[in-house]
């Protein structure tokens, strides 16, 4: 009995470091200090898949280019950015950019610039394969009606590609949220760093904070695919009464 009880009071005691130390797992020493923890990973992913959707679809359109000038640098950045490990682009960032730049640059903006890079190429493909998915004839009615290649892209092929992108979008942003926990090699002060501040402090409860943070990365990616399904629905909805 008193063993069993010695466990239930360790058992408390660890979870309260946990609860003590919540909102600094939420937004780091803010306001008093930088903004840190979850919230800084959700700013991080936010920025990341808004500069990563645009940068991507504009590199995907370039590889589908019969424009040899502009497919081919986009092929290179593609082919480039996929083979290289992640890690590898946060350090090119974090490394070369003072050099190139002239001046320090700040880790989270490095971190920043390397999620963009990284995923816009993820989203490059995803773009080309939603685009040759769809039928040929799309594009050919499109230039029968009189429109140009660029106007039959923007307002009869990318609308009904992109519907059938969303999946593949949100699976890649979901990636890209967990993925932000990698800044923390660069001393960025993300929800995973932030969990080992905790247990560098207090040097107890390792189980239950890593626990709490991956319980926290789940919910994040849990509320993004939730978003993703309901947005299926009410896309086939919208196709269906179109149908009609």
């Amino acid at each position: 009995m008193d063993t069993f009880m010695t466990w239930l009071s360790g058992l408390f005691s660890n979870w309260g470091i946990v609860w003590k130390n919540f909102d600094y797992l939420l937004v780091g020493a803010y306001p008093q200090g930088p903004l840190g923890g979850l919230a800084m990973s959700i700013v991080m992913a936010v920025i990341g898949i808004f500069g990563a959707f645009w940068i991507g679809l504009a590199v995907g359109l370039m590889r589908l280019s019969s424009r040899r000038w502009l497919a081919w640098p986009a092929l290179v950045y593609i082919e480039i950015i996929r083979g290289t490990p992640l890690l590898m682009v946060i350090f090119w960032f974090y490394f070369f950019a003072p050099i190139l730049l002239g001046h320090a640059v700040p880790e989270t903006d490095s971190a920043i610039a390397a999620f963009i890079v990284f995923t816009s190429a993820y989203v490059a493909e995803i773009v080309r394969a939603g685009v040759l998915s769809l039928p040929k004839g799309q594009t050919e009615a499109a230039r029968g009606s009189g429109l140009s290649h660029t106007q039959a892209m923007i307002y009869v092929i990318l609308p009904q590609a992109l519907r059938n992108m969303i999946p593949s979008f949100v699976n890649q942003f979901v990636s890209l949220t967990k993925d932000t926990s990698l800044a923390m090699i660069i001393n960025v002060n993300e929800l995973t760093l932030s969990a080992r501040h905790i247990y560098t402090r207090t040097m107890k409860a390792p189980m239950e904070i890593f626990l709490t943070i991956a319980l926290l990365y789940f919910v994040i990616c849990w509320v993004l695919t939730a978003f993703s399904r309901k947005l299926e629905r009410g896309m086939s909805r919208y196709q269906s009464r179109e149908t009609l």
